[in-house]
């Protein structure tokens, strides 16, 4: 559905902070959208939006949504109201823009794709990984064939912020709003898996409190089997102060490198004129910079998603992944929990998963 410019949107809650990079990316005409209301339960967030943004706040989500300037809204509440601010926002034919991690539980992910089905809305999850340009660049070297038959996939992921003391606090490690920072952030690096290598058969993983016991399952390691191979692993610590690899990629004539690809490693200083990313060539027996630069730090990359996501409301690309594409994304999140509660190799079909 190709919508008219400006197209309105609307914001169904402020917790997500990467929301706020997008309105403020938006603000900018280029981009051909428009910010013009917004709700969330916590009137001092929503009060703070209101003075950022000069939109028209709203207690009520269905006055929001009752707006016919509206074309489409940004869901970047809890986790916990994901499944039904979808269905409202759906309900009512409004495009949606999903922030992660999709739900708390596999049924919550159902509801979300029956109601993105059944009014046949345009949605989207809001993956920045997807559209990274050396996520990409990783992606088509892998597929175009020249480094031969990938063998092993490792992706480290990290923050800082369970060595926060306030951030036991927040929402984000809250039962009632959300799982816990591994189902919260590790999300993301297992998404890229999924982009880029497809559904993996089964997953092993451990995961742990180590840190502090208020901000549960701080680290943890993953590891997905595609037959066939690529071994892939997600190493995810949230107690991380500096790193600087972020991905390695073993391949049969070859191996990609990038360094600075998440907050833990971008955000710190680094050494002059060290590439980001780059791939050694055996056949050549020497490595090649990518002329794809690392930011400078990680908030360009949350800002960079502003882009694409205007354009999927102005109908100028498709959805960064799908309804469908997210539910799966949890699915194998989940199949790690069940993992490390289990201490087993977990199929993605483990009926267990949708227990949790």
């Amino acid at each position: 559905m190709k919508m008219n410019r400006p197209t309105g949107v609307g914001i169904l809650g402020f917790a997500h902070g990467h929301v706020n990079s997008y309105c403020e990316e938006w603000n900018n005409p280029e981009h051909g959208i428009r910010v013009v209301a917004g709700w969330d339960h916590d009137p001092d967030r929503l009060q703070k939006a209101e003075k950022a943004f000069d939109l028209q706040p709203y207690s009520d989500t269905r006055e929001l949504l009752a707006r016919d300037d509206i074309h489409a809204v940004v869901i970047s509440s809890e986790t916990s109201m994901h499944a039904e601010l979808v269905e409202l926002a759906a309900t009512a034919g409004k495009a949606v823009i999903l922030q992660k991690p999709m739900a708390l539980t596999m049924r919550e992910a159902d509801r979300i794709v029956d109601a993105v089905n059944k009014h046949r809305i345009p949605f989207t999850m809001a993956w920045q990984m997807r559209v990274d340009p050396q996520n990409i660049q990783m992606k088509q070297w892998m597929e175009d064939g020249e480094l031969g038959q990938v063998f092993s996939v490792r992706r480290r992921h990290g923050l800082a912020m369970g060595l926060q003391p306030t951030f036991a606090d927040s929402w984000h490690v809250k039962p009632e709003y959300n799982r816990d920072i591994w189902a919260d952030d590790a999300s993301h690096p297992i998404d890229l898996l999924h982009y880029w290598l497809g559904v993996p058969e089964s997953v092993t993983a451990e995961i742990e409190s180590l840190y502090n016991p208020r901000i549960p399952m701080d680290n943890g390691i993953a590891i997905f089997r595609y037959p066939g191979g690529p071994i892939a692993e997600v190493n995810c610590s949230f107690t991380c102060s500096a790193a600087e690899n972020t991905t390695e990629i073993v391949c049969e004539r070859g191996t990609i490198v990038q360094n600075y690809g998440d907050a833990t490693s971008c955000n710190v200083p680094r050494p002059d004129g060290s590439p980001g990313l780059k791939r050694y060539d055996a056949g050549t027996l020497a490595w090649t910079a990518s002329d794809i630069a690392s930011p400078p730090n990680h908030g360009f990359r949350i800002r960079g998603l502003a882009e694409p996501l205007a354009q999927f409301l102005r109908g100028d690309r498709g959805a960064l992944a799908s309804a469908e594409e997210g539910r799966t994304s949890l699915r194998m999140v989940l199949a790690c929990h069940v993992s490390a509660r289990q201490g087993r190799r977990v199929k993605l079909n483990d009926p267990m998963i949708d227990e949790l």
